[in-house]
């Protein structure tokens, strides 16, 4: 028996055959180009051909995950688009008096090593993309298929990585799990492994196994054929695993797929404690596509409807039509439960091109979320307009992210009252709706009782308010340690902001991650938290953890 131990990109347990997918190496050869001018004119041809692919895999890919995750592929046409990397190819073909296929291929090496070294995760991420859309050129140039792995039966797919192209055309049906020697969980493949819900392993050591260069590649070949296990939960992967173990993980896969089943049986069930405190259950969404699973989880509403991915989603500015449409369709489909949007949250590691931020040291703590929108008045008006004419259609609420000043809020307010002045001047319908603002920042929870006289709730976004607090940079895996969620401090702050909502006579939820963590569903119960909000998957669970819980009288922590 083998034992490999990688990083889990989703939890599960899956067992059966192993499939070693190996791709096919492009052998790039220099050649001379007696005609430059032709071979240029290869390169756009093929670049052409290869965006349109792309266009293809864009909608297959929506069939299986959401719009946001599919984006994937949209950004891959723009960097087929991207004025740098086609002067590159350009240039050396011209300047060389190579062929085309020679151009990509060294192209592409000096943009992935320029992205891999970068201090930041995200752009480190961008050199596998790099890799992923200039094998797809090579492809194109030399004919060869580029198809990803394909499999008559259920196996485990095992690879040396897998583009995100590769990943989104798997068949969920035929793959059990899939286990890559390289990439992180942060990357987009991994993303998609938990929206198709499969078990995943990333960067997976061959440690003393022979791990490098031939050595790899045939024991990959060895692998294939054989049985294998994997534990996403563990992030272990078991080849021609012992009868002993393999009877303890089918036991386990048994285990899980019964709790899934018994968590079924809690849709319709209250959210309530055995000693009768209840407790606002909400789902986070991204986009219209997630509203099938907030109704198939039984969310008791929308507690965080992310705006962002509207604005991350388009090359231009999305317009108060197209939003409105959005944010009707959301206030239908909920069918008079709550909805809470969040305003454009931009800026930091979610950045959208058109807008046209410059480059930050530190974008966690620069130009983002309320403060763009507080510098572009007219940007943030026509999502405000949009929101108050959708109200008409539902119940509707809104908050405004990372908030640390009464002056902002006052600054909101005026804004809010001119949309409003607009509509009823147009004779166009709208609701008032309750207004709240996300808690993120140490600066929020330490005013957060004049904070609380100016909105209608508060809505604790625990990722950011950990950051903060702790002084950790939550993309930096290297601070993967360090980071602690449950640290005093965060808890601290916590009760410190629902104390405060409550003597002013207003309510206080979680929309975090932290939201979902249920080791602390009771301790949040007992702060008197009013709402947790979490990932659709995550309501039946946290729902167990409340109906199980036991309150009992809150401690007084002042």
């Amino acid at each position: 028996m083998l034992t490999f131990r990688g990083k889990s990109a989703f939890g599960g347990i899956a067992v059966g055959r192993i499939c070693v997918y190996q791709k096919g190496q492009q052998q790039v050869k220099r050649r001379r180009a007696a005609d430059t001018d032709a071979e240029v004119q290869r390169f756009h041809h093929a670049r052409e051909l290869a965006i349109e692919q792309l266009g293809e895999l864009y909608e297959t890919s929506l069939k299986k995950v959401s719009e946001a995750e599919a984006a994937i592929f949209e950004v891959h046409q723009m960097m087929l688009q991207d004025g740098d990397y086609m002067e590159s190819v350009e240039n050396i073909i011209r300047c060389q008096e190579v062929n085309a296929e020679y151009a990509v291929a060294v192209t592409a090496d000096n943009f992935s090593r320029m992205f891999s070294v970068m201090e930041d995760p995200y752009m480190r991420e961008r050199a596998a993309d790099v890799k992923d859309v200039s094998e797809r050129l090579l492809n194109v140039l030399t004919g060869a298929s580029g198809a990803g792995p394909t499999v008559a039966e259920p196996m485990i797919i095992v690879a040396r990585d897998l583009a995100p192209s590769e990943t989104v055309q798997l068949d969920k049906e035929k793959v059990l799990a899939f286990v890559t020697l390289q990439g992180s969980v942060n990357s987009h493949t991994a993303i998609l492994a938990k929206t198709m819900g499969i078990p995943a392993l990333v960067n997976t050591s061959l440690e003393g196994q022979g791990e490098t260069g031939a050595n790899e590649r045939n024991l990959l070949e060895q692998l294939d054929g054989k049985r294998g296990i994997v534990d996403g939960f563990q992030g272990l992967f078991y080849v021609e695993p012992e009868e002993e173990l393999l009877l303890e993980m089918q036991s386990r896969k048994a285990a899980e797929e019964k709790k899934k089943d018994l968590l079924q049986s809690l849709k319709g069930k209250s959210n309530v404690t055995l000693d009768g405190k209840e407790i606002q259950l909400y789902a986070n969404v991204g986009n219209i596509k997630d509203l099938a699973l907030v109704i198939q989880n039984d969310a008791g509403g929308i507690g965080l409807f992310r705006s962002e991915f509207l604005y991350l989603e388009k090359d231009d500015y999305p317009s108060e039509e197209e939003q409105f449409q959005i944010y009707k369709t959301v206030a239908e489909t909920m069918a008079g439960k709550k909805v809470i949007i969040r305003t454009l949250d931009i800026g930091a590691d979610k950045q959208a091109e058109y807008f046209g931020i410059p480059h930050e040291e530190n974008p966690a703590m620069g130009y983002r979320a309320i403060r763009i929108c507080l510098d572009r008045p007219q940007v943030f008006m026509t999502q405000l307009r949009a929101i108050f004419r959708a109200s008409a259609y539902g119940n509707l609420a809104i908050m405004y992210p990372m908030i640390i000043s009464l002056e902002e809020i006052r600054r909101i307010k005026e804004l809010v009252a001119q949309v409003k002045d607009q509509l009823e001047s147009q004779g166009i319908a709208y609701r008032d709706m309750e207004q709240g603002i996300m808690i993120e920042t140490p600066a929020a929870v330490m005013i957060s009782d004049r904070l609380a006289e100016e909105v209608d709730f508060f809505s604790i976004g625990t990722n950011d308010l950990t950051q903060y607090t702790l002084a950790i940079d939550r993309q930096n895996p290297k601070l993967d340690e360090f980071y602690d969620a449950h640290h005093p401090a965060v808890l601290k702050m916590i009760q410190m902001v629902v104390d405060n909502a409550h003597r002013a006579g207003i309510w206080a939820g979680i929309c975090g991650e932290l939201g979902a963590d249920t080791s602390l569903t009771e301790t949040f119960l007992k702060m008197d938290v009013d709402e947790l909000s979490v990932s659709p998957s995550a309501v039946l669970p946290v729902r167990k953890a409340i109906r199980e819980s036991n309150v009992g009288k809150k401690q007084q922590s002042h």
